[in-house]
């Protein structure tokens, strides 16, 4: 079936400024079926993907017979995981000068390397295609309105086996585990490990477990380097090509005064909650004890609705879980499986230092209200309503 993406906006702006239309985001977050569907909309499209391996010995040995044969001028044309070609950036540079239109798409970051880029200054309109958000899953679902307990039941649910749309429609549990470990796999060879160059597979795979029973933590490069038998330069290679192919993401502190405040460790959290537990083969069967992993998924919601928070702690242990600044202003956010009703002394804290008019507890389960504290509006949410928040 097919989804609406939030994204779909955002496609045709770009479309219409650019000769190239780079859709990039994690292996199976629907970037295919998202460019098909383009096509659906009333235009004639080509398509050839770079996975096939006669389609990639063309592009890399001879763009010009490979433009003869699959690209047409009356018509965009999708390249699709062209992160797989060799000198990708001179050949899109080509095909977009020599007056082809081109949606192209991309599982890793490394079309976004400088040394491709750089070619592309002026052609390329860039559009992040994350997995399903939230309303996207409950659209996916069939699902418009909610009493909050079936509410909380999707909510479980997408943070339980996360936002991969096969994963979404699967309909049984051992079909979404599945899904989900054949996509580890996938993911960390075709993406992390032979995309960037890695050479240790069984190092990167304990990393990635290492880094899945430690969400939500502070990273000690140090003490992962020691614990885990990897020099320190090979771990911060290993981490970057996990966060470039979109398995892991860091979120950096946020701080005005360096005396005060943490300023240079970021935390570690998972671009999907479902991957991570896959990788933990841990499928909990509530939320309530699972304090963290409900963080991330609070932490991927306020992703998809386009922001990039940071975190907040001082030196005397007062911490926010996220800190996202729109327009000037700062937005704490708190996460809690279950809401008491009483203001934290870290929140507070917060308040009291940087004077924001707003801010937001994200919760799994306790009763919706608003207070106020020092001119700040503190409402409690749950997070269908995280996107209307922060709007």
């Amino acid at each position: 079936m097919w989804v609406e993406r939030q994204a779909g906006p955002g496609f045709r702006q770009l479309d219409a400024l650019y000769k190239i239309v780079a859709v990039i985001g994690p292996r199976q977050a629907g970037k295919t079926t998202f460019l098909r569907e383009q096509m659906a909309k009333g235009r004639d499209v080509s398509y050839v993907s770079l996975d096939d391996p006669s389609a990639k010995s063309l592009f890399d040995g001879d763009v010009k017979r490979f433009e003869q044969q699959y690209l047409a001028k009356d018509r965009p044309t999708i390249i699709d995981e062209v992160q797989y070609g060799k000198e990708a950036g001179i050949k899109l540079k080509y095909l977009a000068d020599a007056g082809y239109k081109l949606w192209v798409s991309a599982s890793s970051q490394a079309l976004l390397e400088a040394s491709v880029l750089s070619h592309l200054t002026g052609r390329v309109g860039i559009l992040t295609l994350p997995n399903f958000s939230l309303g996207e899953f409950l659209s996916a679902k069939g699902q418009k309105a909610f009493v909050a307990d079936i509410l909380r039941r999707h909510v479980w649910e997408h943070a339980v086996y996360g936002g991969y749309p096969a994963v979404v429609l699967a309909e049984s549990p051992e079909a979404k585990k599945t899904l989900l470990k054949n996509l580890f796999t996938t993911a960390l060879l075709k993406d992390t490990f032979m995309a960037f160059g890695i050479n240790d597979q069984e190092k990167l795979e304990r990393l990635a477990k290492y880094l899945a029973a430690n969400i939500g933590t502070e990273i000690n490069y140090g003490a992962i380097s020691k614990k885990l038998g990897i020099s320190t330069p090979t771990l911060q290679k290993y981490m970057d090509a996990l966060e470039k192919s979109y398995l892991i993401t860091r979120v950096r502190p946020y701080f005005t005064n360096k005396g005060l405040e943490l300023a240079k460790q970021p935390k570690l959290y998972f671009n999907d909650t479902g991957m991570r537990n896959a990788i933990m083969d841990a499928f909990p069967n509530e939320l309530e004890n699972e304090g963290k992993m409900f963080e991330n998924y609070v932490l991927n919601e306020i992703r998809k609705a386009g922001f990039t928070p940071n975190y907040w702690k001082s030196k005397s242990k007062a911490e926010v879980d996220f800190v996202v600044q729109k327009e000037g202003r700062l937005i704490p956010i708190e996460v809690k499986t279950f809401a008491a009703g009483k203001i934290e002394r870290s929140l507070r804290s917060f308040i009291e230092k940087y004077k924001p008019k707003k801010a937001l507890v994200v919760a799994y389960e306790g009763e919706k209200v608003k207070t106020v504290l020092n001119g700040c509006e503190i409402s409690v949410i749950t997070a269908d309503e995280i996107p209307a928040q922060l709007d």
